[in-house]
């Protein structure tokens, strides 16, 4: 799944991305609306990573998808 399926299919992905990272706030989840670069940058300051591991993260999410 390329980003531009999955920002159209945000609304429906919500709940996966909910339970992979659940202390992300319903809000930032909205927020994120299935742009890559802004998911990694909630990710990396709620979790307080790296960016790089944020984005390995998103990657690996991704791919199982």
């Amino acid at each position: 799944m390329n980003w531009d399926e999955v920002k159209g299919n945000w609304k429906q992905m919500t709940g996966s991305v909910k339970a992979k990272w659940g202390e992300l706030t319903n809000d930032e989840i909205t927020e994120a609306d299935g742009d890559r670069e802004v998911l990694v940058g909630k990710i990396q300051e709620r979790y307080g990573i790296a960016k790089d591991e944020a984005e390995r993260q998103v990657d690996d999410f991704m791919a199982s998808r």
